[in-house]
């Protein structure tokens, strides 16, 4: 029996994915299932750009699809606290403070919610791998594509800061 292993992902991240299936199937899909019907109806299908386009869109649609499901088939929402707060683990708030002084916002997700732009990193990055387990006043150093760098673990929350 091949078991796939669960993906963990935060509730809003679950609901993202869930909102955008729901966008694609419920609402895209048929729009674009229409003008294909109506680009069809009109004739010579080889030289219609509305018909090719709209199939191409359409596979890209399922395509997208497939893959939600699948995420969705294996992911594991996590949406409890773990056992002891103190630490870092899956779903974690944490504020860094880097050698420079410079103090930056962290939440550790899975990789559907990976948010670059929203500081939200995975586990399996260097700064989420070098992070787990670890509690405030810590220090971990981490290896980055840039060279090395030191942080300090100066805040632990799993509320948003």
């Amino acid at each position: 029996m091949n078991q796939q292993r669960k993906s963990l992902i935060t509730p809003e991240g679950a609901k993202k994915l869930q909102d955008e299936l729901n966008e694609l199937w419920m609402v895209e899909r048929p729009k674009v299932t229409q003008a294909v019907t109506e680009a069809a109806a009109q004739g010579d299908r080889s030289e219609n750009a509305e018909y090719i386009y709209g199939k191409k869109r359409l596979r890209e649609i399922d395509r997208r699809v497939r893959w939600i499901q699948k995420r969705l088939d294996i992911a594991e929402i996590v949406d409890r606290k773990p056992g002891d707060e103190h630490k870092i683990f899956f779903g974690a708030y944490v504020r860094l403070e880097d050698e420079g002084g410079i103090i930056t916002d962290y939440r550790l997700v899975g990789p559907d919610d990976l948010d670059i732009e929203r500081n939200m990193i995975t586990l399996a990055s260097p700064i989420g791998r070098a992070l787990k387990g670890k509690e405030k006043g810590e220090s971990l150093r981490v290896k980055l594509p840039r060279g090395e760098k030191t942080f300090r673990v100066l805040e632990v929350s799993y509320e948003e800061f």
